[in-house]
């Protein structure tokens, strides 16, 4: 599903250049739940926004579901993510002025999609907020606008799905709701999954780990099962 090679991205500063990411090589297979680990400054979310398309490597390549995606112009990029990827980030990045089910039901518009209104009520249904529909982000609790950009995420049935660091702003009891919902409707959908984090209990979730540390992997193992 992903092939990385001799990925690199390197930032000016006024110090000189910076190498976020030197020379990541990778493979995920179809369905495969991969957590991403390493400290802060080690690339992992650099790496998750080349993948992505919004980030624009300085060499290497990427490949996402056959489709290389490393020198598509910015149209093609867009269309690549409307057809192919899912994100959640730790920031939720709901419309403020759009309730859960616009917030969900755009994406699908934006891919042309007739049944938009109701393949959202239905994702929200599958999170639990059947009914929190009509509700702006800012009605709604931390816990919950993270389940509607799960519903979000999910909603056009994407190959893959880039998580960064999704319970970052929750408590722990909220964030293990919201990642239960990711894994079983990971599971449900045979959804690609990478997902960035700290906590070794949500990565040890993921059936294998790739660590970095200064833009590079230095492991890449199964995860150890309990």
């Amino acid at each position: 599903m992903v092939e990385v090679r001799d990925l690199h991205l390197t930032v000016t500063a006024s110090a000189g250049p910076v190498h976020i990411l030197a020379g990541i090589d990778m493979r995920v297979e179809a369905g495969e739940a991969v957590g991403i680990v390493g400290p802060s400054g080690s690339g992992k979310t650099s790496l998750l926004m080349v993948l992505a398309g919004l980030e624009l490597a300085t060499r290497g390549e990427v490949v996402v579901g056959g489709r290389r995606v490393t020198g598509l112009d910015e149209d093609a990029l867009a269309r690549f993510r409307r057809d192919n990827v899912g994100i959640v980030f730790q920031a939720f990045h709901l419309i403020a002025t759009m309730t859960a089910l616009e917030n969900v039901a755009l994406p699908l518009e934006l891919a042309g999609r007739r049944d938009a209104a109701a393949r959202a009520r239905e994702t929200l249904a599958a999170v639990g907020l059947a009914h929190r529909l009509t509700h702006l982000p800012g009605q709604l609790s931390g816990g919950e606008q993270q389940r509607v950009a799960l519903a979000r995420a999910f909603a056009p049935r994407p190959r893959l799905l880039l998580a960064d660091e999704p319970t970052g702003n929750l408590d722990i009891t909220t964030g293990r709701a919201v990642m239960d919902l990711l894994f079983d409707m990971r599971a449900e959908h045979g959804t690609t999954l990478l997902l960035i984090t700290h906590d070794p209990a949500l990565a040890g979730r993921c059936g294998r780990q790739i660590r970095l540390a200064d833009g590079r992997v230095v492991a890449d193992a199964p995860s150890l099962v309990p």
